[in-house]
């Protein structure tokens, strides 16, 4: 993958998780769990089943009040906030949710001025032409704006979800599970928007995924979650390495051995192209 050259500013941390623990009832899904997430990266959190993935973003969002530990984000420590002050921190945030979650009684050009018009208090006419800019940014075709999200193919409802979450120029992007349920080309397709426009905009990604071809082909940094914390965090041939059995099987199992030579053969090809 073509990724920012580190520098000093992009290693800035803009999410910093410290101490976490959250608890539902008895049940403790995360404990003293530490997580960092770097100026300009991209950071995909993986995990086996019921390790807490999409609990810790809704816990980073404002979705979930942890028990223990802060959340600082952009500097600012949350739970530290009033309503007021932790909204306009939350105005800096883009959301991609599993399943779009576009409202299905408005076209793609309502959905995404929704946000504009809400908190930006734009007027109508220019949040509707703010939108169709951030559909056409993500590569959606002008005729687009006017369908309605049940028309839509599952690859097209993913861009028009990134464009809503691009509305309002986020710092901080998160994504949960960004290319579940599309096809590969699809899905690959995703990935290299998300790349590219992450070195265009120079917005933070923070992305729940359990596809290996992301991983490989978006993500700067991989954290794993296991046993109530983060396992290991690093470059994605560095977690690869770690002596952990579900690691292991992840990462050198059938499908991850694939995503590999794929990701090897792409990078081949490129470093021939330039």
């Amino acid at each position: 993958m073509q990724t920012q050259k580190p520098t000093e500013r992009n290693r800035q941390a803009v999410i910093k998780v410290r101490g976490l623990v959250n608890r539902f009832g008895t049940h403790v899904v995360h404990e003293n769990l530490d997580l960092s997430l770097q100026r300009g990266e991209i950071l995909g959190i993986v995990g086996g089943s019921g390790t807490g993935k999409s609990v810790l973003l809704r816990s980073i969002v404002g979705l979930k009040r942890p028990n223990e530990g802060t959340v600082e984000v952009l500097g600012t420590t949350l739970n530290e906030l009033n309503e007021e002050q932790r909204s306009q921190i939350e105005r800096r945030f883009g959301v991609l949710f599993q399943r779009g979650a576009l409202f299905s009684s408005l076209n793609l050009q309502e959905n995404i001025a929704l946000p504009l018009i809400e908190h930006a208090k734009l007027p109508r006419e220019d949040a509707e032409h703010l939108a169709r800019v951030k559909l056409a940014l993500v590569g959606l075709p002008p005729q687009a704006a006017l369908q309605f999200p049940e028309s839509l193919s599952g690859g097209m409802v993913k861009r028009a979800a990134l464009a809503r979450a691009l509305a309002l120029d986020p710092d901080i992007l998160f994504l949960d599970e960004p290319t579940a349920g599309l096809d590969p080309i699809g899905a690959a397709a995703f990935d290299q928007l998300l790349v590219t426009l992450r070195d265009a905009l120079g917005f933070s990604v923070f992305l729940v995924t359990h596809d290996l071809d992301t991983l490989y082909a978006a993500c700067d940094r991989v954290a794993v979650l296991s046993q109530k914390r983060v396992l290991v965090v690093d470059t994605i041939d560095k977690v690869a390495e770690t002596d952990d059995e579900w690691i292991q099987d992840y990462f050198h199992g059938p499908r991850g051995r694939a995503a590999q030579r794929a990701h090897t053969a792409s990078s081949t090809i490129a470093y021939a192209q330039e």
